[in-house]
């Protein structure tokens, strides 16, 4: 799983990455999500966790979306996604049990790219609390295989991260001995399910398909996966699942 990095450089497809904004305008534009060609919830939590270098912001139409279709949806608090691992995780749990607290019910964690290695992680943490995890296009099958650029502003992260905590000096690699790395491949309990992309810019698709997963594939960018008009319908049959 996560334990090697990738063994042969990518550059990715940054160029195809534009059209997230031609991905907006047709799921705003679509019968989805006007939430007339979708199933509906029964109020059922959903805590958001956004990707790399993102932050909740990001995720801010998947949001109010969720809260339409009838989940209640929560978002993570991340303003910035490109702290420590560990550390991301172990603020998320606490926000994973406020809201389960709240809700009264198990929660489905959904996270896009980076989000998907912390919701996965933070289910294996704390699996009474979880649901299910859903990933779009999140590197489960090998943490850090991803485009070169990419692998270039991780790198830059973690200069930043060993200025701040010289103690640590693998973090945000595979060595990293925190907990994160052991929670990230441990067997998947609960269920994960993956929404994928082959077109994807950002992470080599393969790795969004990691084994005893439920995998599906949509057609978009990878920045895009938070306002795909097909990962919308996919999200909302696995919401209503029992």
């Amino acid at each position: 799983m996560a334990e090697l990095p990738p063994p042969v450089r990518w550059w990715g497809r940054p160029l195809g990455e534009a059209r997230v904004h031609l991905e907006l305008a047709r799921l705003l534009l679509s019968a989805t999500w006007r939430g007339e060609d979708v199933p509906h919830g029964d109020g059922a939590p959903v805590l958001l966790v956004p990707g790399f270098l993102a932050g909740d912001v990001t995720l801010a139409a998947l949001h109010d979306w969720l809260r339409r279709i009838g989940h209640r949806s929560y978002r993570s608090g991340i303003a910035w996604n490109v702290d420590c691992s560990e550390a991301a995780v172990r603020r998320l749990d606490r926000r994973l049990a406020e809201v389960a607290d709240r809700s009264g019910a198990a929660v489905t964690l959904i996270g896009h790219s980076r989000g998907g290695l912390l919701a996965r992680a933070l289910a294996t943490r704390s699996p009474e609390r979880v649901r299910r995890v859903v990933a779009l296009g999140s590197p489960l099958g090998s943490q850090l295989d991803a485009s070169a650029l990419t692998l270039a502003a991780v790198g830059g992260a973690r200069l930043a991260q060993n200025l701040l905590r010289p103690h640590r000096p693998h973090c945000l690699t595979v060595r990293c001995p925190c907990p994160f790395g052991a929670d990230l491949a441990a067997p998947a309990t609960p269920a994960v399910v993956t929404i994928w992309t082959a077109e994807d810019g950002i992470v080599r698709p393969s790795a969004c398909r990691p084994d005893g997963a439920e995998a599906h594939e949509v057609r978009g960018s990878h920045v895009g996966l938070g306002v795909n008009v097909h990962v919308y319908r996919h999200l909302a049959e696995v919401l209503v699942r029992p």
